[in-house]
This record gives structure tokens, C-alpha cells and sequence, in this order.
């Protein structure tokens, strides 16, 4: 290689890494809320239309503003593959779906060894069009199925696996992560497929993690061992939830409350966290009522960043 093409691979790589600093917020701007609209999960944009969910619907927010039902029974983590196919995690029937272009129903998966999931929760896409899902369990804990190998130990008494899942085909899944986070929750990929990251978010334990993990991931997909690294932690207030990537590497982190619980305290308030790809705070956009939960980008351009929080919808212009 030349050295001028060397000098040019540096400056690129030092424009990137100097972007990914940043705050990507447009100067002066604020965060918009569009109204309690039920806007809990989710959410995830196509074609002029932002799709979120209310606990027990898929709702499609469309160009005019106006918001219908657009499939019952679906409740957290949404997605579109790359045939513009909605992928969701429904996690009161504990199974992940697709919705084909003609209406119909796909079950992606519903069982792990013969075992129901806890509730599948949110999920991302690699650069190959695999699905990875997080399948912890909030609140009571009856139920669960899923559990490590017996053990000779004396006294032990197994917990159920709150485990990362990557879906390769309808009924093809392999676990990828059944210990190291105690209660995944949000979940993406870098673009290069180098990268999981895990919100793990045990907030309804004293003590519990929540802090935003990353993995290293090898060319098959599986996690590298010993690769584990905090990049944030929210340390006694509301832990990480949903999140996004974008192009320059920042992540974006729905977290933190409003609101204190016996769990949680109002030390990170609710909104978005932007950090940096090595975990430094870059900006935060904060958000009311309550529990920041999800985001992603959408708009006209993809420069918009939605946020749901507490059943309101929030918009922010990003550059």
C-alpha cells in the first residue's frame, strides 16, 4: 500500500473515531412528545410508519399521525428483516414471530429442548440476517422451564437459564449466553458482527445488575470466551433497557426513572443515554412519566430518534 493511501486510511479512522464522540443531538434541539400513546416497547420504523407496542398490541403510528391496532397479542421487542417482515418477541405466548406480507404467521421459536421460553423480550438482526433474542423473566417466576444440566453438588438448587438466543431458521434456535448476565434485556449487534451487546438488567433485585455488557462474537456467531466487559453501569437506579447503534458506532440506551421503586432509585433519570462505543456518556435526552424503555431511528431521512417512555412516544432530530 502506498503511503498516501495509508495516510488516507488514518484519516478516516480518525474522523470516525472523532464522530463517534460527538453528540449526534441537532444544536439546540429538544425532545418532542407526541402524547401518551401507549408506547411502551418496540419500537421500529418502515416506510413512513412507526410500529410499537402496548403490552398487549402492535400499534402503527402512520405518516398522519393517526395510531390503529396493527396486531394483537404481540408485547415487546420489534423488528424488520430485510424482506420488510415485522419480527417480534411476544412475550405473554413466550415465542418469537414474523408476520409475512400476507398476514399469516410464522413461528421463529417457541421452544428451546423441548422447554417454553421465559418471555422473550427484545431482539436484534447480524449483518447475515440471524435473530438474536434476550429471554429473561420480570416479576413472578412460576413457570419457567428452562434450567442447566443436574448437578452432584450437595444441597444445589439449580436457577432457571435467563438466556441469549440466535435464531438460524423457523424452529432453529442455539443458545449463545446462558450465564455472565443475570437478566438480559436489550440486545444488539455491532454492524461488523463483532460486537453483542446485553443490557442486563436485574431491577427488581436489590443489588442486581444493570449495567450494559459487551461480548465479543466470532465468525460463527457464538460468544468468545472471557470476553465479557462492562461498558456502563446505572449502579442502583434503573438499569439499561432497549437500545440502537448507529453508523458511527454510539449506542443508544433507553434507562433510568423517573419515579423510585423498593429496587430503584431516581439517581439516573428516565431518557436516553448516548454513549460512546467504549461506554463514555456523550448526551442524554431525558423523557417523562416515568421508566424509559426502547428507541430507534426513523423519520423521513432516518434522522429522528423515537424513545418510549412510560406509554408516551418522545422524537428528537438527530444529524
Amino acid at each position: 500500500m502506498h503511503f498516501r493511501s495509508l495516510s488516507s486510511l488514518a484519516a478516516i479512522l480518525v474522523l470516525a473515531s472523532c464522530s463517534s464522540l460527538r453528540s449526534p443531538i441537532v444544536p439546540g434541539a429538544m425532545p418532542k412528545e407526541h402524547g401518551h400513546l401507549g408506547a411502551g416497547e418496540g419500537p421500529a420504523w418502515k416506510d413512513g410508519s412507526l410500529y410499537f407496542t402496548d403490552g398487549k398490541h402492535i400499534n402503527r403510528m402512520g405518516p398522519d399521525g393517526k395510531t390503529t391496532v396493527f396486531r394483537h397479542n404481540a408485547s415487546n421487542g420489534l423488528l424488520f428483516d430485510r424482506e420488510g417482515r415485522l419480527v417480534a418477541c411476544e412475550s405473554g405466548l413466550r415465542r418469537v414471530t414474523r408476520t409475512e406480507k400476507d398476514g399469516s404467521i410464522t413461528v421463529l421459536a417457541y421452544r428451546f429442548e423441548g422447554k417454553r421460553f421465559n418471555t422473550p423480550n427484545d431482539l436484534c438482526m447480524d449483518s447475515k440476517g440471524r435473530i438474536y433474542f434476550t429471554d429473561p423473566r420480570y416479576g413472578p417466576r412460576e413457570g419457567m422451564e428452562i434450567y442447566p444440566p443436574p448437578s452432584i453438588k450437595a444441597n444445589y438448587v439449580p436457577k432457571p437459564i435467563e438466556g441469549v438466543y440466535r435464531i438460524e431458521s423457523p424452529g432453529k434456535v442455539t443458545r449463545i449466553l446462558c450465564d455472565g448476565a443475570e437478566r438480559p434485556n436489550g440486545i444488539l449487534i455491532s454492524p461488523d458482527d463483532r460486537y453483542l451487546y446485553i443490557a442486563d438488567n436485574n431491577n427488581n433485585t436489590h443489588g442486581g445488575s444493570r449495567k450494559l455488557l459487551r461480548y465479543t462474537l466470532d465468525e460463527n456467531g457464538e460468544v468468545k470466551p472471557g470476553t465479557r466487559k462492562v461498558i456502563f453501569d446505572w449502579k442502583d437506579g434503573r438499569g439499561p433497557d432497549g437500545m440502537k447503534m448507529d453508523a458511527a458506532g454510539r449506542i443508544y440506551v433507553a434507562a433510568g426513572t423517573n419515579k423510585a421503586t423498593e429496587y430503584e432509585t431516581t439517581r439516573f433519570k428516565a431518557g436516553c443515554y448516548i454513549l460512546s462505543p467504549s461506554g463514555r456518556l456523550i448526551d442524554f435526552i431525558p423523557t417523562s412519566p416515568d421508566e424509559c424503555c426502547n428507541c430507534a431511528f426513523g423519520g423521513k431521512d432516518g434522522k429522528t430518534l423515537f424513545i418510549t417512555s412510560g406509554g408516551h412516544l418522545w422524537s428528537v432530530p438527530l444529524q
